[in-house]
């Protein structure tokens, strides 16, 4: 059932895909005449803040996390892909028993497709899942259920997710969650790096401001610990 709430979200579009073979020229050609361009075109690059961490357990957990989220991560962003062509399709549907009737052979198509690979997933890497739905897609899982389907299947799935420890509501914000804050620093470097495919998202953040909130609400609860400290002297 678990399989089944995480497969909800990933629809099967019916898609084309375009080519281009545009080659960006080096060369200016003035009247016949050919100048090589007064500058070279340069691949952006990204400066990221230095990793470290206090203790060998949190760079441990960093990366297992890192880890986590390359697994489930081109799932969220496979989802956000069909999201857009479903909704495409839905609009050229013109009754709602017909909408009714495509979304439920969708639902059991993608069940399908995707039980294998989405049977493999932890329930920490389903949870991960449910937050990157939320980065890609701008909409929590229950809603997008909830808007896809009814209110009924969003009260289900929710009830049969939480037997699994798990919530469709659980939104993506790296302003207010460390671990997910951790997360976006995991995807931004993966996609400089290359290691993803970066996907336009839903949510927008600047890392840099991540990156001072959180240092420094780091160093004030390592000052806070140090201030609760005491000594006791013995004899």
């Amino acid at each position: 059932m678990k399989l089944k709430i995480l497969s909800i979200i990933l629809f099967y579009p019916l898609f084309c895909v375009s080519q281009s073979d545009d080659k960006h020229e080096d060369l200016i050609i003035i009247t016949g005449d050919t100048i090589p361009k007064p500058y070279i075109n340069l691949n952006e690059v990204i400066l990221f803040q230095p990793l470290s961490f206090d203790t060998y357990d949190a760079a441990k957990k960093y990366a297992i996390l890192r880890s986590r989220t390359y697994k489930v991560y081109p799932y969220a962003k496979l989802a956000a892909d069909r999201l857009k062509t479903l909704n495409d399709r839905l609009k050229l549907i013109e009754k709602n028993k017909q909408k009714r009737k495509y979304l439920r052979r969708l639902e059991k198509f993608t069940y399908e497709e995707f039980e294998k690979d989405l049977k493999k997933l932890s329930r920490s890497q389903g949870k991960i899942l449910i937050k990157l739905i939320h980065r890609q897609t701008g909409q929590t899982t229950h809603n997008l259920i909830k808007e896809l389907r009814n209110s009924f299947k969003a009260r289900i799935y929710q009830t049969t997710a939480s037997f699994f420890k798990l919530s469709l509501k659980i939104e993506y914000d790296p302003k207010s969650n460390y671990e997910d804050y951790l997360i976006e620093d995991i995807l931004l470097r993966a996609f400089s790096s290359g290691k993803l495919d970066q996907q336009p998202t839903a949510l927008d953040y600047d890392l840099d401001e991540l990156f001072k909130y959180w240092k420094k609400k780091k160093d004030k609860e390592v000052e806070n610990k140090k201030s609760l400290m005491r000594y006791r002297i013995i004899g």
